[in-house]
C-alpha cells in the first residue's frame, strides 16, 4: 500500500473549554481578597461596571431602570434558607470532557452571540493578554503556617490528632507565639485539655526552634533546650527577664547565683537565641481571615448555613451609558468596543453569581455531613472526600476541589478552612458506614500486637486477609503505608527479632 496523505471524516463530542469558562474556573478558587482584587481590576477597565450596593451607583442613577437582564439580580445569599439552597439548578454536565465548566458554565450573555474575548480591547475584557493571576497579589516565599503543616503531614499521622495540631497552627501570629487560650481551644474542639497539650508540646518540636510559645520565656526555653543549654542559671534568668529589661544587673546576677561576669555570659547566649522565630518565614496572607460562611446553631438544634455578604463583591451595569453611548454615535468601533464591554461585563455579574450559589451549596453539603463535629467536636469527625460531597450536590470533584481551596467556614468551634472537614476513610466490603483511617490503622496494631513468637508474625497480606474478614475494603499496599506510619517494622524484620530473642 502506498503511503500517501488521506483526508478522513470523523464526528466526535468534546466539550469546549472557552476562554469565558475558563475565567469561570479561576473566579471559583480564588480566595475572597484575590476576588476583590480582580473585582476592582475589572471595574477599572470596563466603564459600564460599578460599585453598588444594590440600589445604588457612584453616578447616583435609578438602577430600577436598568434592563432586568444586565442589572446585577437580587439575590438574598445571606439568608440561611434552605429551601434557597435545594433550589439551585443542578449541573447539566452531558459532557465528560470537563465537568468543572459545566458545574460553572452561568447563562450566555445577553447581548450578541459567540463572543472572540481575545479581540475585546481594553474593555475589562476577560482576554488572554489581561488574564488574571491571583499568584502575582500573593506572596511567593513560603509562610510558618505552610511550612509548619508540611511537618504535621509527616509527624502526626492520627487523623484527629492532626485537626487538633492543624487547628493550634492556625491561631499562630507571625511571630511564630501561639494565640488564644489552650482551654478555649480544648472546649472549641471538644477535645480534653491534656490532649491539646500533649498535641501543643508535638509541634513545639517543629523547626523553627521557639515556635508555637505562648510567650517570650517559652520561646527561649525551648531553644535553649534543644541547645543544651537550659540549667539552672538560665531558669533563673528567664524567670526574672524583667529585671534584664531594667537593666538591674547586680540584683539579677544575686538571684541567679553568677558573678558579673557569668550573667554577662549568659545574656550573650540569651542574645544568640530568635525571639520571634516566626519572622524567618514570609508574610502569611490568611494571618487576617475573612469567613466566607457563617455557620450557627439554630433554637431547634440544626444548623444555619450563611455567606458572608461582605466578602461578597457588588458590581452594577450601567445599561443607560451603554445604550447613551450607542445611541449617540455611529462609529461602528465604538460600537463594537461598547457591546463588547457589556458581553463581558455582563459574563461577570453572571459569574459572581454563580461562585456565590456554589460555594453556598458546597458548604451547606459539608455542614450536613460534618454535623456531629459541630455538636460534640473532633472525636466525631466523620471520614468524608470530594467524591461524596460532589455526589450528593450533583457536581463534578473537580468543581468541589476549587470551591474548597482557600475558602473559610466561621463556626461556633472557630474558624476552619473548607479542606479541613475532609478526612480519609477506608470502604467497608458490606455496604456499611466507612471507617475512618485512624480506626484501620489500630485494628492493624492490634493484629501486630498479638505476635508471640517468629512463626505468628503476619505479613502485610495475611493481615489484609484479616481485615477483610473483618468487612474492611483495604489494599496491601495501604496496609504497608499504615504499618509503616505506625513504626512497625516489616514482617521479615518482626520475624528476626522474635529469632535473635530465642
Amino acid at each position: 500500500m502506498a503511503l500517501s496523505p488521506q483526508i478522513h471524516l470523523k464526528q466526535g463530542q468534546q466539550l469546549a473549554m472557552t476562554p469565558q469558562l475558563q475565567q469561570a474556573i479561576k473566579l471559583l478558587q480564588l480566595s475572597n481578597i484575590e476576588l476583590a482584587a480582580f473585582v476592582e481590576e475589572q471595574v477599572e477597565g470596563n466603564p459600564l461596571l460599578e460599585h453598588g450596593t444594590g440600589t445604588d451607583n457612584r453616578r447616583a442613577e435609578d438602577t430600577n431602570k436598568v434592563d432586568a437582564d444586565t442589572a446585577l439580580p437580587e439575590l438574598n445569599l445571606s439568608t440561611p434558607n434552605q429551601e434557597a439552597v435545594d433550589a439551585i439548578d443542578a449541573p447539566q454536565a452531558a459532557l465528560e470532557a470537563d465537568a468543572t465548566a459545566a458545574d460553572l458554565a452561568p447563562s450566555a450573555p445577553s447581548v450578541g452571540g459567540e463572543i472572540d474575548w481575545s479581540k475585546s480591547g481594553s474593555g475589562g475584557s476577560f482576554n488572554g493578554n489581561a488574564d488574571y493571576d491571583a499568584s502575582a497579589n500573593t506572596a511567593q516565599e513560603i509562610t510558618l503556617r505552610e511550612h509548619l503543616n508540611a511537618q504535621l503531614t509527616l509527624e502526626i499521622y492520627d487523623e484527629k490528632t492532626r485537626l487538633i495540631g492543624s487547628y493550634l497552627i492556625d491561631n499562630v501570629d507571625e511571630n511564630g507565639y501561639l494565640q488564644g487560650d489552650l482551654q478555649a481551644i480544648s472546649d472549641r474542639l471538644g477535645v480534653s485539655l491534656k490532649r491539646v497539650e500533649v498535641v501543643l508540646a508535638k509541634i513545639q518540636g517543629f523547626e523553627p526552634t521557639g515556635v508555637l510559645a505562648r510567650n517570650l520565656k517559652e520561646c527561649l526555653s525551648l531553644q535553649l533546650e534543644e541547645r543544651g543549654e537550659l540549667n539552672t542559671h538560665m531558669q533563673g534568668l528567664l524567670d526574672n527577664l524583667q529585671m534584664l529589661a531594667a537593666q538591674a544587673l547586680p540584683q539579677l546576677a544575686k538571684l541567679c547565683n553568677l558573678s558579673p561576669i557569668g550573667l554577662k555570659s549568659y545574656i550573650e547566649r540569651l542574645r544568640m537565641l530568635a525571639p520571634k522565630p516566626g519572622l524567618a518565614f514570609g508574610t502569611d496572607t490568611a494571618a487576617i481571615v475573612e469567613p466566607d460562611v457563617f455557620v450557627r446553631e439554630q433554637s431547634n438544634g440544626s444548623w444555619a448555613v450563611e455567606l458572608n455578604s461582605e466578602t461578597l463583591p457588588r458590581v452594577l451595569i450601567n445599561a443607560r451609558y451603554f445604550a447613551e453611548v450607542c445611541s449617540s454615535t455611529k462609529d461602528q468601533k465604538v460600537q463594537t468596543y461598547m457591546s463588547d464591554c457589556q458581553q463581558n461585563a455582563s459574563w461577570l455579574v453572571k459569574s459572581l453569581d454563580q461562585r456565590a450559589r456554589t460555594i453556598l451549596k458546597v458548604s451547606s453539603e459539608i455542614v450536613k455531613q460534618q454535623d456531629g463535629f459541630f455538636a460534640y467536636g473532633v472525636d466525631h469527625m466523620r471520614p468524608l472526600n470530594l467524591r461524596t460531597v460532589a455526589d450528593a450536590i450533583e457536581m463534578h470533584e473537580s468543581t468541589v476541589s476549587r470551591v474548597t481551596s482557600n475558602k473559610y467556614m466561621s463556626t461556633p468551634r472557630g474558624v476552619f478552612e473548607l479542606k479541613y472537614f475532609f478526612t480519609s476513610s477506608i470502604a467497608s466490603l458490606d455496604g456499611s458506614e466507612a471507617l475512618s483511617a485512624e480506626a484501620v490503622r489500630h485494628k492493624i496494631k492490634i493484629h501486630i500486637s498479638e505476635e508471640r513468637d517468629a512463626k505468628s508474625v503476619l505479613s502485610d497480606d495475611k493481615i489484609v486477609d484479616l481485615l477483610r474478614a473483618q468487612d474492611i475494603d483495604i489494599a496491601r499496599r495501604t496496609v504497608a503505608k499504615y504499618r509503616e506510619n505506625l513504626g512497625i517494622q516489616s514482617s521479615v524484620q518482626r520475624r528476626r527479632v522474635f529469632k535473635n530473642q530465642a
